[in-house]
């Protein structure tokens, strides 16, 4: 990081509660997870008297499997945003370019200015057809975070190409991708390609702390110089892990977040909301006329939290609602149609 840069740099907000008495549609995390958890998580704290194995080789493999690529391209890290952070941490110098989405996750920005990097905003859908020439990196989010929309997997092939040729790196930022069937860039196999995965959403574990990145040639071989020695505890990778290779899991999850977010964003446009399409396990909602604190005070004291989605760059009239189970989804609507 730059030090200056640092000092200069403040952080961003996130969604997310820690009050267990409330319904958190704050945060993008699944309310289930994986059968065994439990048992793993307790045979690895059993092991965590002994430093981790620093090559992580059983999840390195499981890692591969799941994004379709061999297990030595498999960077370990302490959760999604570490993976982003280590990326933009070799890919950026000070002074240099950075094409940023927005509004997009508002760690990518903050990560780049640590490095004394200059975010270079694009509309969100708009960061495939821009130039990536004279950038030092160049950031996509699929599913984006707020907006929900994925990346054309051929349009996204092609600017990873085009990025290629300028010699500009392309991170990938697949937190929400395990929640659509859409194959990871991964399997692009282009030498300047990082791909960030997260386990927090898909599998329930925000607070478990694993991820991934995912590189070859080079960039590869600087995320893996740069990572810090243990980069995952080992009930993190362990636990890690036997999720990334429960395929029931997943696909079940999948079909429960398609339907409940259908009729989450169909009971919120018959309610008279703005819902942009989404593949992801939330919605972008616009409150239109609505006042949105208002809003947002009247789901907090029904018990539920949602995301203002004013701090987001380029919102000025929006929360974001999580995907749950089905009798959240009741809640929600009826909460907001009385609101």
């Amino acid at each position: 990081m730059d030090p200056d840069s640092v000092r200069e740099t403040d952080r961003v907000p996130h969604g997310g509660t820690t009050d267990p008495t409330v319904r958190d549609c704050s945060a993008n995390v699944n309310p289930e997870t994986p059968e065994g958890v439990e048992s793993v998580y307790r045979d690895a704290l059993e092991a965590a008297g002994r430093y981790p194995d620093d090559a992580y080789p059983d999840f390195r493999a499981a890692a591969g499997e799941y994004v379709d690529c061999e297990a030595d391209r498999v960077v370990p890290t302490a959760g999604g945003l570490a993976a982003i952070r280590l990326a933009i941490g070799v890919a950026v110098e000070p002074g240099d370019e950075v094409l940023v989405p927005a509004p997009s996750f508002g760690e990518y920005a903050r990560e780049v200015r640590l490095q004394g990097g200059e975010p270079r905003f694009v509309p969100h859908d708009e960061v495939l057809s821009a130039d990536p020439d004279d950038c030092a990196l160049a950031i996509v989010c699929t599913p984006n975070n707020p907006t929900g929309e994925t990346a054309d997997p051929d349009a996204l092939a092609d600017f990873a190409r085009r990025c290629e040729e300028c010699a500009t790196a392309l991170l990938v930022d697949e937190a929400f991708l395990g929640f659509t069937s859409l194959p990871s860039a991964a399997s692009l196999g282009i030498e300047t390609v990082i791909v960030a995965r997260s386990l927090t959403k898909l599998f329930g574990l925000p607070g478990l702390r694993a991820g991934f990145a995912v590189a070859q040639g080079p960039l590869g071989d600087a995320l893996e110089r740069a990572r810090p020695a243990w980069s995952l505890g080992t009930p993190a990778a362990r636990v890690g892990a036997h999720c990334l290779r429960d395929e029931g899991f997943v696909r079940e999850t999948r079909t429960r977040v398609d339907r409940e977010r259908k009729r989450l964003r169909d009971g919120l446009e018959a309610t008279g909301f703005a819902v942009d399409p989404s593949e992801a396990p939330f919605v972008l909602v616009d409150c239109g006329d609505r006042d949105v604190d208002a809003v947002l005070t009247h789901a907090r004291e029904a018990g539920i939290v949602l995301r203002d989605a004013r701090t987001f760059r380029d919102l000025d009239s929006h929360v974001r609602i999580a995907v749950r189970d089905r009798e959240t989804t009741d809640l929600v609507l009826e909460v907001l149609d009385g609101g």
